[in-house]
């Protein structure tokens, strides 16, 4: 770490100690996504100080992302959105590792993207590629940290292998996804990318409670956070020991 001085306030006091901010530098983590909530959770890690982190996506940058893809500037329209989020990242904190690939992942390339990294977060925006994710991060024992927004609405939790039910435990994979585009607004796609950093953070670091088979669920209109416990659901289609191996 080269920067103690940028740390300085992370570890003062009510924050975290020297050596969990070690931690926090010596980190790998997988990013997932980088358009709305993708730029939240690259934003609060480099913040953080995560040290090395790797970006997946394989979108360019359009004039209507701009309503919550708050990293991205308004020049690099029509350019990758993992070179822009790079570009980002090492102005705001150039000892911060950036990996990047430009790639839609499926189950044929996804495996070289995901190794190295034990902790993955969901950013995606497709409920297709998160159940996708899903079954990746189970099948090679990944922690995944997922996250959903609609309108005003958002959704955590932290699913680690054998600990904990997984996202189709939470919500069932149905047959046929009918993918729609979603309102996404800024502050709920601001406090949900946050809550993603912060779980990465718990996970890292040791500290605190990461939300393992715990929903996290806020409503924007009502500004309330509702905390739903779930469970494995032994006939899960997808973290079933049937189905694993």
């Amino acid at each position: 770490m080269t920067q103690p001085i940028r740390y300085k306030r992370n570890i003062e006091q009510n924050g975290i100690t020297q050596q969990a901010q070690e931690k926090l530098f010596n980190a790998r983590v997988l990013v997932m996504g980088a358009g709305g909530l993708g730029s939240g959770v690259i934003m609060n890690l480099a913040a953080l100080g995560v040290g090395q982190i790797k970006i997946i996506d394989g979108d360019i940058i359009e004039e209507s992302n701009f309503n919550r893809q708050i990293i991205h500037k308004y020049r690099n329209i029509g350019r990758a959105k993992v070179i822009s989020a790079k570009d980002w990242v090492q102005e705001y904190n150039p000892d911060i590792k950036v990996e990047l690939d430009k790639i839609k992942i499926n189950e044929l390339n996804y495996f070289n993207i995901i190794q190295g990294y034990d902790i993955i977060i969901d950013c995606f925006d497709s409920y297709e590629s998160k159940y996708m994710l899903n079954e990746i991060a189970i099948r090679h024992k990944k922690i995944l940290i997922h996250g959903a927004t609609q309108g005003f609405c958002g959704q955590v939790t932290t699913i680690a292998p054998d600990k904990t039910g997984c996202l189709e435990c939470v919500m069932q994979k149905p047959k046929n996804i009918k993918e729609t585009v979603l309102a996404s607004l800024s502050p709920v796609v601001n406090t949900i990318s946050a809550l993603q950093a912060q779980e990465a953070l718990k996970v890292i670091t040791g500290i605190g409670s990461p939300l393992l088979n715990k929903l996290l669920v806020f409503d924007g209109l009502t500004s309330e956070f509702k905390t739903l416990n779930y469970s494995k659901n032994p006939a899960c289609s997808a973290c079933s020991m049937t189905n694993i191996y």
